[in-house]
């Protein structure tokens, strides 16, 4: 059995932290309008949306187009986290389990990727939290501009 690991991404924000989280919290379905070369769509597949137990299918590119299904697995609102469980796609194919949490806070936001790898040549998902990095620069230019 593999082992669990973890990988943390960390960005610097100058949007208000509970507008941030507002975002990702009620209004995350609109990323892919917010970064269309990132996120080619989110769709609500089962549950209520913005819901811990809900299940989404996210197409988004990473080299090329890939998909990811994925279910809420928890909401903190007081400390202002959603923790993410991928079920399927594509990244399923390298890691045996996949779960994000991201976190915003003053000045920052902290994506949190525990992972256990599919087999020993699965490389570290440095290119999901480089990818979490630029959604949220991108989302955070947006929400400045607004």
């Amino acid at each position: 059995m593999a082992q669990k690991s973890k990988f943390e991404a960390r960005t610097e924000i100058r949007s208000s932290p509970q507008k941030l989280y507002g975002f990702f919290r009620n209004n995350m379905n609109t990323l892919a309008r917010i970064c269309p070369d990132k996120i080619q769509s989110i769709q609500l597949l089962e549950g209520t949306d913005y819901s811990v137990g809900c299940v989404k299918l996210y197409k988004y590119v990473l080299g090329s187009l890939m998909m990811m299904k994925v279910k809420i697995e928890a909401i903190d609102d007081s400390n202002k986290s959603i923790t993410f469980g991928a079920l399927e796609g594509d990244i399923m194919q390298l890691y045996e389990s996949f779960k994000v949490t991201v976190k915003v806070g003053d000045g920052f936001v902290k994506w949190t990727i525990e992972y256990e790898k599919a087999s020993d040549a699965a490389p570290k998902p440095d290119l999901y939290g480089d990818f979490a990095v630029k959604v949220s620069k991108g989302l955070d230019a947006y929400l400045l501009s607004q």
